[in-house]
Parts: C-alpha cells; structure tokens; sequence
C-alpha cells in the first residue's frame, strides 16, 4: 500500500509506476483505493462510474478498468457536500457529516470490491488518501490505516520534498500513528527531489536513524506526461508554457471544472497552446474557446455572467472564433438550462443559457452514464468516441435550425456542443478539429501530432516505470512484498 504524509505528494503517480514495474516483471497486477474525492470520473463498459486516477493506474498495468478498483468515488458538488458513488452507482448527495456517520456502513462494501479484485489478480498496489495521521477521523478511516488493517497491507509512506519540511513531514505521520500502525509502514519514500543528493544522504541517515525506518528511495521530480486527477493547477500552468504554437485554444476555467483530462490530448499535440483562462484579460484572441465540464452547470454558467466571461465567449463567437462545449459547457451553450427538482441547486431554479446552442438543458435525478462508439455529422463525418456522464437531459428547442440533438457533436456555425467526455483522444475528431481550426486561420495543417495517443501513453508509463526502477530500491520493495506485515 501506498500512503502519503498529506495530499499530492504524489501517490497516485507511484502507484502507477510501481503497477507497470510489477506488470514488466511479470506479475498480473491491478491497483485499488477504496475511497477516492475527485470531479474526474470515468465510465466503464458496464455504465459504471469510477475514479480517473484508477483508469490510469489500470491502463499503466496493462488491465481493462474495473469499478472494483475504487468502490466508492466522492464528487463534491459544494464546500461540504458531495454525490457519493458506491461501486459505481450514485448512492446520493451527503453532506461531510452525514458521509462521516455512514462510514462503518460503506467499508464491507469496500472490502468486498477489494477481495473479488484479489482474487483475480497475484498483487494489488493499494492507494491512500490524504494522510494517515489525521487523528480526529481513525476510528472511521476507510482508506489508509483502516483498509491496511484489513487486508493486512505492508505499507510504504511518501512524503514530498518539493513543498519543504520532508524530514518533519515523515517523522511527524509516524508520531500520530497508533504502535499497530506504525508496524504496517515498512519503508519510508522521498518523492519529488530536485538537486545533488550527495547532500541529501545525511539527512537520509538521519531520517533512518529517527524513524526507525529504512528509506527505499528518492524519486526525482520526474518530466513524465501522464494524467493527473487532481493536480490541475500544475497542469494548467505546464500547458501554458508552450510557445510558439500554430493553435491557441483557451479553456474556460470553471470554479467547479471536472474532467478536465478532456482536454490532454490536445494538450499532449505538437503544435497547440492550450490555455486555462479565468479571466476576461487573459482570454486574448484565440483560435478557439473552449467550456469543459463541471459538476455544477447552473452555478459555473452564473460565475462567468458575473464576472464578464461569458460577454467575452459571445463577443469571440459574433467575430466567428469557434466556441466549444463539453457537458456542463454544453448545457451552458444553449438557451435555458432548468433544475426544477433541485439536482444541483437546493430549491430548484431555471437560468438562460449563452444562447449560441437552440437547445435547452432540464435535469432530472437520474444520471447518464454510457460509453459510446458512433460517428457525428460534425468535421466532416469523422468518428467518435469517449462517454456520456451526466444528469442533464438536453433538446433541440428551433426546428429551423436544422441541429440534431442527438447527434453526438452538435453544431450550429462555428459553435459546438457534446457530452461526450473524451471526445478529443479519438485521433478522427481531434485531427479533424484541429484541421477545421487550420483553415479558418488559413495555416496549413498541424505538421506533427500524437496521432496514436494510446502508444504515446505506453511510452509515458514505461518511462515512469525507468525512474521508479533506477530511484527506488526494488529489491526491498521485492522483499516487503513477499514477507508481508
């Protein structure tokens, strides 16, 4: 299992690595976290909603996702309620009181996703959240000491250097463990060095001698482009870097933006600046603007009222700037966006929309949740692929208007609207957008891309598995594995 002093020390990266490891070394192997908060959901070949984190992770094994490996998937929906998702279905809407109290209920359910998973597969890296040291939420924990405990889990604890205080953050988690717990953490790792570690050794020493723990590597900040489920200011910022690109597309940068991996694959393109706009003087001229989703429609659509956003898109789209919306910025495209039962905002409420779409948006409890393989009548024809994972139920509202709402890209002019989360790893869709971009700017076609994004995965993974083979001592990692706790 591994497990982190505090969240984004990078465990979810190492999980993945050590899985590949694993998984080039001949071992079958799945990864498992029993309970994971994220707005970046996937959607399984059964309909099933999961945690993205785990998608990756699945894919760096070589294995076809499964909902066994994250049971239970927490999306908030404000600062203290979330849509609680148990093997991979929508439990209901908790508030962090009322998620707390269920606890003990939802950690069968957990373990037996955990056992079925076992049974199919010769090792299991398991993945913590946050931290194990937060004392005031043991006696409930479903997802580090309380899963270890369990399934009796030998355990490697990360901490990450880069933020500061390393040496503190390990010795400090160790204080607060319960004598049982601190007996489940066999080795200790430093994740995110940069420098000489000549100078660091010492402190290695040290850190063995105070913690009474062996130290199994330090792991470089690695330049390694894999999808991240949380790190998204991290992501944004690197995306931006990019100079010089024949594309520039701007993503609006909703407060509550899930999924935003929708957009890696343009990010991972040669040629293309993507960009994470929150503001009216950062939006530019771009080649396109694009609305991604979000876990709250209503409330994202009247946070870029308010704050000029959305006269800025409407002024791009008159200039003929290509507008696109994914999911929540789908239903923003349109006329209205109505939630009369109260599925995202208490008491229901009924808005316009941007206006550029002639469809309407009503919600309904009921989530969609399918994986689709098809064609749009969009860019050509080109072929489409990805999944639909939301709670709205969108119509065509102008007959004259020509637009087929269930096409799976509807377009009116230059803008566009899909649920289809995804949409943009299918090579078709994206070089046929990416294309469609080109001759409007009257530029010839992106010279060089990632067309097969799947091969370009494969080398990230591998060359993650190379830095946690050379930085991290395999053979104790070997040893821990086979004598357990």
């Amino acid at each position: 299992m591994i497990q982190g002093t505090m969240s984004n020390v990078g465990k979810s990266l190492i999980t993945a690595g050590l899985g590949r490891v694993l998984m080039q070394d001949g071992w079958k192997v799945a990864p498992f976290k029993s309970q994971n908060m994220a707005l970046n959901s996937w959607i399984t070949d059964e309909g099933l909603e999961m945690g993205r984190a785990q998608v990756v992770q699945a894919q760096a094994c070589g294995i076809k996702p499964s909902v066994l490996m994250n049971p239970i998937l927490l999306k908030p929906t404000t600062d203290r309620n979330s849509q609680v998702i148990v093997n991979g279905e929508v439990r209901g809407v908790m508030t962090a009181t009322e998620y707390f109290v269920s606890k003990p209920t939802l950690l069968p359910e957990a373990l037996a996703a955990y056992e079925k998973l076992s049974a199919q597969y010769d090792v299991i890296v398991v993945e913590g959240a946050g931290s194990p040291a937060e004392i005031n939420l043991r006696d409930r924990d479903i997802v580090n000491m309380g899963i270890a405990k369990h399934i009796r889990a030998p355990v490697l604890l990360v901490g990450d250097i880069d933020r500061g205080g390393v040496f503190a953050q390990l010795c400090g988690t160790l204080m607060l463990l319960e004598d049982d717990e601190k007996a489940l953490i066999k080795a200790l790792v430093i994740n995110k060095f940069r420098g000489d570690i000549d100078i660091l050794k010492p402190g290695l020493t040290m850190l063995e001698e105070k913690a009474g723990k062996p130290v199994a590597g330090t792991i470089p900040f690695l330049d390694v482009d894999i999808e991240e489920e949380d790190n998204f200011a991290g992501r944004a910022a690197a995306s931006a870097a990019r100079q010089g690109a024949d594309l520039d597309i701007a993503v609006i940068r909703l407060p509550r933006i899930s999924n935003f991996t929708d957009l890696y694959a343009l990010e991972a393109t040669n040629g293309i600046a993507v960009r994470y706009v929150g503001r009216t003087r950062e939006l530019g001229r771009p080649d396109a603007i694009i609305l991604p989703g979000t876990k709250n429609t209503i409330a994202d659509l009247l946070w870029i009222r308010e704050n000029g956003l959305e006269a800025a898109v409407l002024q791009q789209a008159t200039k003929g700037t290509m507008i696109f919306g994914i999911c929540g910025g789908y239903q923003m495209l349109g006329k209205k966006v109505t939630d009369s039962e109260g599925v995202e905002i208490s008491g229901g409420a009924s808005v316009a929309g941007m206006g550029l779409l002639p469809v309407e948006t009503t919600f309904h409890p009921e989530k969609h949740r399918k994986q689709v393989n098809g064609r749009t009548n969009a860019f050509g024809g080109c072929a489409v692929e990805g999944y639909e994972i939301h709670m709205g139920q969108t119509k065509q509202t102008d007959e004259s208007a020509h637009i087929d709402a269930r096409d799976h890209i509807v377009q009116n002019g230059a803008v566009y609207g899909t649920y289809l989360h995804g949409v943009f790893d299918n090579a078709q869709c994206r070089e046929a957008f990416c294309a469609e971009l080109c001759a409007r700017k009257s530029i010839p076609p992106l010279a060089e891309h990632h067309s097969n994004l799947a091969h370009y995965k494969e080398t990230q993974y591998n060359k993650l598995a190379s830095a946690i083979r050379t930085n991290l001592d395999m053979n104790l990692v070997r040893k821990i594995l086979e004598e357990g706790i």
